[in-house]
């Protein structure tokens, strides 16, 4: 299957760069640092908490944290992760060979979108050992955890999505990483703007907020609204890189 070749190809080529292997140590170090920090900080106030009742457990003090700073360095990450998809291709010329392989439009972004999402779930697998390592001396709330692995997940594939979809309107991948991560902070900031307009632009701009649906799923809370904002964002931009590249096509 022609996606999957394309997919491979995408994987094959991420790992074979410095780059991929440095954003994954990078990465790794950096929450492994805060994981730490927040393992630290739950055994000094475990005393207090068996006196609760109903305490917080290490999921919503460990885990939870965990996840919500892996949002933010995705953030950072995910441009550049997907700024060469599409715009290495154009500034080396090899889209026009791309154009005249025996494959449809929706073929290559689906493929090259395949090949950098299995990329980033083996970043958030590894990620995900870090609270299961807890299991050794404890217990963890999996339905919270569960909930907000798929936020991450979901969330990470939306930022591949524009990721992508601003790798095919340039040839410069340092621009397609600057503007990826402006599109992606402004989704991320944007209920804020609601918040000065009144209640009916609060609920505007906070159902266009990417984090907004990120933040209930984080706290376990899952609704399928939640799921289907995050689908249809991801096939909005997908159809969208699909247009271009199609747009593109027609020009050669």
């Amino acid at each position: 299957m022609m996606i999957l070749a394309i997919a491979g190809r995408e994987l094959r080529s991420l790992f074979l760069s410095p780059l991929a292997w440095a954003i994954l140590a990078v990465v790794q170090l950096i929450l492994a640092y805060m994981f730490l920090v927040q393992v630290d900080f739950f055994m000094q106030i475990q005393a207090r908490l068996a006196a609760i009742n109903d305490a917080p457990g290490a999921t919503q003090l460990i885990a939870t944290p965990l996840f919500g700073n892996t949002a933010f360095v995705l953030l950072l990450v995910a441009p550049l992760v997907t700024m060469r998809l599409v715009s290495d291709e154009r500034r080396n010329q090899t889209l026009s060979l791309l154009f005249s392989a025996p494959v449809t439009m929706t073929e290559i972004i689906l493929g090259k979108y395949i090949g950098v999402i299995v990329f980033l779930l083996i970043m958030i697998a590894l990620i995900l050992l870090m609270p299961l390592s807890l299991l050794a001396g404890g217990t963890l709330d999996f339905g919270m955890l569960s909930s907000g692995l798929l936020g991450l997940v979901l969330l990470m594939a939306s930022f591949a999505a524009v990721g992508l979809f601003m790798s095919t309107l340039t040839a410069q991948p340092t621009i397609a990483a600057i503007s990826s991560f402006g599109v992606m902070l402004l989704l991320w900031i944007l209920d804020w703007a609601g918040k000065s307009q009144g209640s009916e632009a609060e609920s505007v701009f906070a159902y266009l907020s990417i984090l907004r649906h990120y933040e209930p799923m984080l706290k376990g809370v899952f609704n399928s609204s939640d799921v289907i904002y995050y689908l249809l964002f991801i096939c909005t931009f997908l159809i969208l890189s699909i247009r271009r590249l199609d747009a593109d096509r027609l020009q050669h």
